[in-house]
């Protein structure tokens, strides 16, 4: 098991701590908004093994039906992710009205509270690792789950400072309001996930500063070409796509032409990680004078 796979299946397992951790606090206090908490941490557990699902798929090698090997499968777990999210958005409005129309005091509030801080701290910790090593990976999966878990840490603590000012005030409207809060927090991040891995399934660029990389890449390791244009680059998960067109004299021969795509592939590759690069060779009645000159 990789790297990615065991993160993955870590969350799992941090997922299901932290959910009953949440759900007994809820049990203890009644709290509406602690409630609110433990749902989102049911999204929490279900993301994950959407995630871990996707990162095995995503790694398996290309095949017949599936040339470019199945990286978009991690793109489908954050559109999933954010799915999953929006219905537990909804579930926590539900309670939360209810929470209006039937107010009641809280029971145990300060144990309730210290479990979900505990919760809230190994999700802070978890979070701050899957944004991290995910970003390192570059696996999109891990990145759109430690993005949520961080959402779902701001959220904590802001029920946790309203809880324990609703039970300090005696303010027992504080309690649904909270939950209806922490509802449109996690609305917001799962309308924010589902469009960045909508841009990863158009095939969007890499960002401006790698594009610019590859570019110069390009220019210090063509020597012996006169130049490359038609650049063109895209995302599908943790593999980046790159192809060019490399113009060379025509009395280049194909040994020496060979010689130099290997050098730039192996550059880029330094710079980019997984990458799939194809570099169009042509004889130089097809120079455009633009692009990357190389000399």
């Amino acid at each position: 098991m990789n790297g990615i796979h065991t993160l993955a299946f870590g969350s799992v397992i941090v997922g299901l701590i932290v959910l009953g951790l949440k759900y007994f606090a809820y049990y203890l206090t009644g709290s509406v908004a602690l409630l609110s908490d433990a749902i989102e941490s049911i999204v929490n557990v279900a993301t994950a093994v959407v995630a871990l699902l996707a990162i095995r798929w995503s790694s398996q090698p290309a095949d017949d039906e599936h040339p470019y090997g199945h990286h978009k499968a991690e793109y489908f777990s954050a559109v999933i992710e954010g799915v999953l999210i929006i219905v537990a958005a909804l579930l926590i409005l539900r309670e939360a009205y209810f929470g209006f129309l039937s107010l009641k005091s809280l029971e145990a509030p300060w144990v309730g509270l210290a479990l979900n801080g505990v919760a809230g701290v190994i999700n802070a910790g978890w979070s701050w690792l899957l944004i991290r090593r995910g970003r390192q990976l570059r696996s999109p999966a891990l990145v759109a789950d430690g993005r949520h878990l961080f959402t779902d840490v701001l959220s904590s603590i802001g029920v946790l400072g309203g809880v324990g000012i609703a039970a300090v005030s005696g303010w027992s409207v504080l309690d649904p309001a909270l939950a209806a809060a922490v509802a449109l927090n996690i609305l917001w991040s799962g309308w924010g996930l589902m469009r960045e891995s909508v841009s990863g399934l158009m095939d969007e660029a890499v960002a401006p500063e790698t594009l610019a990389r590859i570019r110069e890449i390009i220019l210090a390791e063509a020597k012996g070409a006169i130049e490359a244009h038609d650049l063109r680059t895209r995302h599908a998960g943790r593999m980046t796509f790159i192809d060019f067109h490399l113009v060379v004299d025509r009395n280049t021969t194909i040994s020496t032409a060979h010689d130099i795509c290997d050098r730039l592939e192996k550059a880029i590759k330094e710079e980019v990680g997984e990458a799939l690069i194809t570099i169009h060779v042509e004889p130089d009645n097809k120079v455009k004078h633009s692009g990357i000159v190389i000399f």
